[in-house]
């Protein structure tokens, strides 16, 4: 079992920047690949950006397109966090955000934290 607690969101305005942190319980946060995920209004659940444990695919990261060059996901293992640095930020980066985890061995993340709004204001 891992339980992950997100921390660091709130209102920024157009073009500020956020880091968000995700702190996740367990032994074994090092083994895991790391998501964070938002949700708008009115929208679906969408990945934002991934990293993988470095034993499995070097520790490579993934950006959703929308995010590219703005966003920025690490890790501290020897923390157990995960981060997201988020510069330039744009109203339409507005959602509650979600830390999730995915085990070597699943399909889907099946750890969730309970979520963390950013606000951003034009």
């Amino acid at each position: 079992q891992v339980q992950l607690v997100e921390s660091g969101g709130g209102l920024v305005q157009a073009g500020g920047s956020l880091k968000l942190s995700c702190a996740a319980s367990g032994r074994t946060f090092s083994r895991y690949d790391m998501g964070w995920f938002r949700q708008a209004p009115g929208k679906e659940r969408a990945l934002v950006a991934r990293i993988r444990p470095s034993s499995w695919s070097g520790g490579s990261t993934y950006y959703a397109d929308s995010v590219k060059g703005r966003f920025t996901i690490s890790r501290d293992n020897t923390k157990n966090t995960v981060f997201l640095q988020m510069n330039s930020l744009k109203p339409e980066d507005t959602a509650v955000y979600y830390c999730a985890a995915r085990g070597l061995n699943n399909d889907e993340y099946a750890y969730w934290g309970q979520g963390t709004q950013v606000t951003v204001s034009s």
